[in-house]
Order: structure tokens, then sequence, then C-alpha cells
């Protein structure tokens, strides 16, 4: 079962031209499309299916700066920020509160891998501290105690997936971008070495600049213009609960389960690392880039063959811009989730809880969670292909750094001065050689 999202107004006549085609309409796209327009761009989001109908309804709503990688972290803080600014410059609720987030845990290494992030990320000055077992069993009253410690960052918060990219996908119309809703983009149109706009299933829009922004769909695009971009996906399982007794307000990481309280009373709940991985020609294709990280998470990962090796987003499709293509046969990625997942979380649960032993599942849901290898997003020109410009490979945290992506597509598609430095988001290291190595966040 998919999870609900608020539905938004469509155009159905596309534009002639524009200055900037945003392709995909997940947060990454939507945010960066606002963004644009705020700086007097004439923007269009095409998308295939409909606005946030992919990974950016169905993640955990997590905005978090804890435990990121370093490289990201910028990004992450950039981006709590500009949560708490975005209700009162659009006008509408996000569903983002700052609510804090909390990591308990019964597990000596656990406190020590958190240890050490917080002391590396001390330069940042961010507000994050570790918990001792007295501070950690007052953080989760209610709990079945028992814990070592924690880490807690009171500052970081939570936002609801189903309200924010459809209201911020409704102020960037209120502020002149057009949303094009069942239209598929089936390529780039060049001229003269040049993108100059996108071909659709209804026809062509001619534009100065393209952002990519469709999420696991990237390296597909990417490869039928002869791109590298390497990119692997792992499908995710996450379900809501009906309301619940508030055993947190915010974000709270326990013992293989993770919890975020909702504006309708219950929790939205996740496996953390657990996930199915299909075996895929791009995943063949890419296997020696990700083999670090395929040892460092293998631990949580089923695996098995599917459609994935032949349809989808890991096929080797090759298709014409005048016939029927990949995007329009999968308008929207529906994976169902795992039973044996939503059973373990249950369980997670009401081990660490008495008061939600039992508790009933209002709706479940799978994902696909797109990734690169060092787990790092690339918001980046493409060199290769003056006028494209990419913001995809999120890894499972697109959600909370969203606004701030937005933000950093928007400056470097504007050429404006970037908000953080762009260059570990670069396109280029997909292709130079650069060692992408294992991924740094926890």
């Amino acid at each position: 079962m998919s999870p609900p999202v608020q539905p938004v107004a469509d155009v159905d006549a596309l534009p002639q031209a524009v200055d900037v085609v945003v392709v995909g309409a997940g947060i990454a796209g939507v945010a960066a499309a606002y963004e644009l327009a705020r700086k007097g761009h004439r923007v269009a989001v095409i998308e295939k299916g409909v606005v946030s109908g992919e990974q950016s309804s169905r993640n955990w709503g997590w905005c978090r700066q804890q435990n990121r990688d370093l490289r990201e972290l910028p990004l992450s803080m950039w981006g709590l920020r500009r949560w708490e600014e975005l209700a009162a410059e659009t006008g509408r609720d996000l569903g983002f509160r700052r609510t804090g987030l909390v990591y308990v845990t019964d597990k000596p290494g656990d406190l020590a891998e958190w240890e050490r992030w917080g002391e590396t990320a001390r330069p940042f000055q961010m507000q994050t501290r570790m918990l001792t077992a007295a501070e950690a069993e007052a953080l989760t009253p209610g709990s079945r105690g028992g814990w070592l410690g924690g880490l807690q960052s009171p500052t970081d918060g939570r936002a609801e997936p189903s309200l924010a990219v459809p209201g911020l996908a409704e102020a960037a119309r209120a502020l002149g971008a057009t949303i094009h809703q069942n239209c598929a983009v089936r390529g780039f149109h060049m001229e003269a070495g040049r993108l100059k706009g996108v071909v659709t299933e209804r026809g062509l829009v001619r534009a100065d600049a393209v952002l990519l922004a469709g999420g696991v769909w990237t390296g597909l695009m990417m490869r039928r213009h002869g791109l590298r971009f390497v990119q692997a996906s792992v499908r995710s399982t996450s379900f809501a609960t009906v309301p619940a007794p508030a055993v947190t307000e915010g974000g709270l990481a326990l013992p293989g389960v993770t919890l975020r309280r909702r504006l309708d009373g219950g929790f939205t709940v996740g496996m953390s690392g657990r996930g199915l991985m299909e075996v895929s020609l791009q995943g063949l294709r890419y296997a020696g880039p990700f083999w670090q990280t395929f040892k460092k998470r293998r631990a949580g990962l089923a695996i098995t063959v599917g459609r994935s090796f032949v349809d989808g987003p890991e096929g080797l499709a090759r298709w014409s811009m005048d016939a029927q293509t990949p995007f329009e046969r999968n308008r929207t990625l529906d994976p169902p989730p795992e039973r044996r997942l939503i059973e373990a979380g249950l369980a997670s649960m009401g081990a660490a809880y008495p008061t939600l032993k039992g508790i009933a599942v209002a709706r479940s849901w799978g994902g696909q969670v797109d990734m690169t290898p060092d787990a790092i997003p690339v918001i980046s020109p493409v060199e290769p292909v003056p006028g494209l410009f990419v913001s995809a490979g999120f890894s499972g945290h697109g959600f909370g750094i969203g606004p701030a992506a937005g933000r950093l597509a928007a400056d470097l598609v504007a050429g404006d001065a970037p908000i953080v430095d762009p260059h570990p988001y670069r396109y280029s290291r997909m292709t130079d050689g650069t060692d992408l190595g294992a991924p740094g966040m926890i």
C-alpha cells in the first residue's frame, strides 16, 4: 500500500521554452524548483508519475544532522535551518517540528562508534552529546531500560513526507513554476553539443539548463546519453502505526528499529540498515565501486533475483525518443513491503516499550532507495554535457537535507555563490578514478 500523499495541481499544456527544466518531482527536484523560482527563473518540473510518488513519500521523515558523514554535515546543518524557515516563507505547514533525536543502545560497540563521531564532528559546533545510562533511561520513560547509554541532538527534527514535498511544490507554483505530472521525459535534446531542452512523451520543451533529479532512475537516463552514474538501489520497508502512546515526540533509534512521531499521533517505523537488494545488470556493472560498501552493509541485506535484472531503473534498456520508454512503463515504483521486516519492527518496539506491544499497523509500504558507493549525493554540473546538472544519489537521507540540496542545486544552475562547498558532491568523482570508498555516516 502506497503512503498517502497530498495531491498537487497539475498543468497539462507543456511550455515551449523555459529557463530550467527539472526532471523529477521528489524533494530534490521540487526544492530546487522552488529556489530557482525564488531567484526569478522560469521553471518547469516534469514528472513521469506524481509529485512525491516514490521515495520522497516513503522515507522515515527524519531531519537530522546527527551521525552524518562529515562531508555532508554542512549541508545537513544548513538544511535544518531552511526547514524552519520554509513554513513562514511559504505559508504552508510542511510538518516540520524541531523535536530532537535520541539514540539509545545496549551495545558497547555503538557507544564507541558514536563517541568517535562526536569527536570528529566537534569542529562543526552542532549540538550533540553523549548520554550516560541514567540519561538514556530518563529520555526513554516507559522503556524496558537496560541502556548502556546513548546520543542526543536536541536541534534535530522531523517532518511529514506526505505534506512536505506537495506543499513545497504548491509554493513553487505560486512563484510561477509549472508542474507537469504523468509526463515522462524520454531524453535530452542536444544542439551543437550542448543540452538545449528535453524530449517528453508530449513533445519538446526547450531550456537553457536541465536539472536531472530522478532518484533511482537517474543512472538509466544518463546511460541513455553515454554518461556514467555509479548507482545502486535497495528496497526498504516502513510502516505507520495507529495512534499510540507518545513514547517520543521526535525521532528515536532503538536497537533494531527506529520511530518517528507523526502528526496523526502514530509512529512511522523503519528498520535501520535492513533491506532487500535485487541482483541487476547495473549492479553487476558497478560491483567494483560498491564492494567496500557492500561488505560494510552486507549483514542487513537480503539478496534475491527479480524484475530488476531486466526491467525498471537498474535494467540496461535502450529506447528511441519516439516510442514508449521504461519511464512510461513504470510511472511509480511501488514495491511491496517485506512482512518479515514489519514483524521484526513490531517485535523490537514491543520489547523496548511494553505500552507498544501488540500495536496495530495502519499501513505499510516499500520504497526504492538510490545509493552511491560513498553514500554522498551528486549535486553538480555534468561537465561533459554543458547545461546539464544532476541532483541524485541521496542514499536514504535525501528527505532531511532536501531543502539544502535544492538550494545548492539552484545556486549551481543559476551560477550563484553556493551555500556550502560543492566539492564533495561533484559529479566528476564518478568518472575520474576517485576511490569512492565506503560510507562515512552511521
